[in-house]
């Protein structure tokens, strides 16, 4: 197993080969790739050779200190973590592991949840460490993001990212808001052969049709009234590289139309040119609808999605890895107290239980923007329950109830709610009208409360806000009420 594919790579020391054995087979049984040494030099010579991602180290060697050995590694390597290993647990033992560096401390016989669960720590939290750092260990953005968590779902898409990014093949990244579809995109980038060259991307849904036939295509002098001068559109700007085009879905169809003659032709035509232009660009897509479903309601053609349907890349919702949530949120409390000056920010249990718990419909941005809300209410460094409560979805939260003049005849403890207005109609509208009306008083109420802010307002309502901005415009209520 490749460290690509693995969750990791351990190298374990002890002179015992046959506990060498059994380790190795329990750490790759669990998606890990564990390589062996009996001696500290043989360890130290591994290591020159080779990427390491957590040590194991028996305290006594055959002949040699594992605490010496601890020592020549903390020399190398500031931010490896060691895990000593021994037979013969004292406390002075430990406190001496501990002060020397070394990240825990397990005495023989273990089991195996102990180890594991360690090993899976020590990995992940060494590579927060680099990320917040700017040391990116796989692929990131230019601001050192990336694809993070231990949990199998992103194993197992770091995988794929790793196999399809070699290849010239498109790629159509499916997913829910939120869930990592530009850092996928930026994944296959990076690992691919035009890394060197520009990455550009453009979100297909937040620009009008003739403006986003420019941008993408480029135009001539004269096409349009502006068009003082012949510009370049991303296609072009991004020869030898990539081009994300986000939001596939909402893509006018005329533009689909383009799009699908760059793939089958390799070439775009500028807006008022007569001639086109030869292309060669890498297509990453995303989109976050149905795209079956689009084409069944004519919206979406049924050539361009086989076209960029070539290889399908799943981003799985958090609420499907909330194993990844307690290393996510460590990293965001510590971006947000980087950005903020806040100090060190600290994430208390009883904080992250209540974020456990909620279902996260806005995915890792949501996530992202709660952690960065709460901590900035968090006076004292501790991120507790009720910074978390404030910020999460108070636009969810029951409208404060007015106190009622009448006498009521129920002797009920919980009170019945009171109907929804659109029940109490004497005729009820059509279901969509239903919901339009929702929408509109759900939204009014929201800028309402954030005081016309749409940013505010989109992060509340789990919304990018391009999508919140399209919302708004079907609702009627772009203007110049608000801001962003």
């Amino acid at each position: 197993m490749s460290d690509r594919e693995s969750l990791g790579h351990v190298l374990v020391v002890d002179d015992e080969e046959d506990l060498l054995e059994l380790l190795a087979l329990r750490l790759e049984h669990h998606g890990f790739r564990a390589s062996v040494e009996t001696s500290a030099r043989g360890a130290l010579e591994l290591m020159e050779r080779e990427i390491v991602d957590a040590m194991i180290v028996d305290l006594r060697l055959d002949g040699e200190s594992g605490l010496d050995l601890l020592d020549a590694v903390q020399q190398r390597s500031l931010d490896l973590p060691v895990i000593i290993l021994t037979a013969h647990g004292t406390v002075e033992a430990a406190v001496d592991a501990m002060g020397r560096g070394a990240y825990g401390f397990l005495t023989k016989p273990f089991h195996d949840h102990e180890l594991l669960e360690k090993v899976r720590h020590a990995i992940e939290r060494v590579r927060l460490r680099r990320e917040v750092g700017g040391l990116r260990r796989l692929v990131g953005t230019s601001d050192g993001e990336r694809l993070l968590g231990g949990s199998q779902r992103i194993a197992e898409l770091r995988e794929r990212l790793a196999r399809v990014a070699p290849s010239e093949a498109t790629v159509l990244v499916l997913g829910e808001s939120g869930t990592g579809k530009e850092l996928a995109a930026r994944s296959i980038h990076a690992l691919s052969t035009r890394a060197n060259a520009p990455f550009l991307a453009i979100n297909c849904g937040a620009l009008p049709e003739p403006l986003l036939e420019s941008e993408l295509f480029g135009h001539v002098r004269g096409a349009f009234t502006g068009a003082v001068r012949d510009k370049d559109g991303l296609f072009a700007a991004a020869r030898g590289g990539t081009i994300f085009l986000d939001e596939i879905g909402d893509a006018p169809l005329q533009v689909q139309v383009k799009l699908l003659r760059v793939l089958q032709e390799r070439e775009i035509t500028p807006v008022g040119a007569t001639r086109s232009v030869e292309v060669d660009v890498r297509v990453v897509a995303a989109t976050h609808r149905d795209l079956r479903a689009e084409m069944e309601a004519g919206r979406f053609r049924e050539d361009l999605f086989y076209r960029l349907h070539v290889v399908p890349i799943a981003m799985p919702p958090l609420r499907e890895r909330l194993e990844d949530l307690p290393l996510l949120a460590e990293l965001f409390l510590a971006r947000s107290a980087s950005r903020h000056s806040l100090g060190t920010p600290h994430l208390s249990a009883e904080a992250l239980r209540l974020l456990l718990a909620h279902d996260w419909p806005g995915n890792v941005r949501e996530l992202a923007n709660v952690i960065e809300g709460a901590s900035l209410l968090a006076a004292n460094g501790v991120l507790r329950p009720q910074h978390v409560q404030a910020v999460l979805a108070p636009s969810l939260r029951a409208p404060r109830e007015e106190p009622n003049p009448l006498p009521t005849e129920s002797t009920d403890a919980t009170p019945s709610p009171p109907p929804l207005p659109l029940l109490s109609e004497p005729e009820l509208p059509p279901l969509r009208e239903a919901r339009e009306r929702f929408d509109r008083a759900y939204m009014e109420e929201l800028l309402k409360r954030v005081g016309g802010n749409v940013s505010a307002a989109a992060r509340v309502a789990g919304r990018n806000r391009t999508d919140f901005h399209a919302l708004m415009k079907r609702l009627g209520l772009s203007g110049s009420d608000y801001r962003d």
